[in-house]
């Protein structure tokens, strides 16, 4: 019996759907900007940068390599993930106790919980280990956050690293970290990267290298779409990955083994790729 969630995939002969909008390493497409931001922030971790930024618009893949990283880490980095950290002074601390599974007293001050995580530091260290704090979608953190985090790098000293910082976010949070407020953090970022969106070469190898992890031959759009899907995606990885979901999805309703133009234009004829409806919208105002 087919798997209800593989909906065409047995059609074009795959094992899976390879345009999933839920980030997998396993899809992973090493473009050269891909490349690029991963030696960057590999080189941050082993050299033990205190502070790292990785920036990109939305849907660029910088979640995927974060989980690529994490996959590769060695036995002696703790790793702390926090994702979406909102809130005030002591609300970020919180979030990091939690995401390194510290028990919290709710009736803790914020003295008690920064000792708590001073002392959890203290205690990896001496048992030959460090600590990585990742934040995923750190623009949503103040500028008062921050600074709290920049705050927590003095807990290191001299040569001897307890903890270190990752923050990934989308564009707005490298312009955040260049304030004149934020100085002394913008001073503690040793490496950084920018994830820009694919080029139109790029994004055609990109859709043929999902295919082909997915079981199939690469060649199941025909050449003459690409230029469309550009048109409409602006090589944005995660619209890509949408675009093409629906373009398969309506080749098998069609009964058809190759996605051909016309079936890219029936899909923006009906509506139902959101980013080209909004689009109509805002050329009607």
């Amino acid at each position: 019996m087919t798997r209800p969630d593989l909906l065409y995939a047995d059609h074009f002969g795959l094992s899976e759907r390879p345009f999933s909008l839920v980030p997998d390493p396993s899809f992973l497409f090493w473009s050269q900007a891909h490349q690029r931001a991963f030696a960057v922030m590999e080189y941050a971790i082993y050299t033990r940068a205190p502070i790292t930024l990785i920036t990109g618009e939305i849907g660029t893949g910088k979640t995927t390599l974060l989980q690529e990283l994490l996959s590769r880490l060695q036995e002696d980095v703790v790793v702390g993930l926090i994702s979406n950290a909102q809130g005030g002074r002591g609300e970020l601390i919180q979030w990091i106790l939690n995401a390194l599974q510290v028990q919290i007293d709710p009736q803790a001050s914020y003295v008690q919980m920064f000792q708590m995580l001073q002392d959890y530091l203290l205690a990896q260290y001496g048992a030959g280990r460090r600590v990585m704090l990742v934040f995923d979608e750190a623009q949503n953190l103040s500028m008062e956050g921050l600074e709290e985090l920049r705050m927590l790098t003095n807990i290191n000293s001299n040569k001897d690293v307890l903890i270190q910082l990752v923050l990934v976010g989308q564009p707005e949070l490298r312009d955040m970290v260049q304030d004149p407020r934020l100085e002394q953090l913008l001073q503690r970022i040793a490496s950084n990267y920018h994830l820009r969106d694919m080029t139109q070469d790029t994004m055609q190898a990109y859709i043929q290298h999902r295919l082909q992890v997915a079981g199939g031959r690469g060649d199941e759009f025909q050449t003459d779409v690409f230029d469309m899907i550009f048109a409409e995606t602006q090589g944005t990885p995660r619209l890509v990955n949408q675009l093409c979901d629906f373009a398969m999805l309506y080749a098998w309703s069609a009964e058809e083994i190759l996605v051909s133009p016309a079936t890219i234009q029936q899909i923006l004829d009906d509506g139902v790729y959101m980013r080209r409806q909004r689009r109509i919208e805002r050329e009607a105002i």
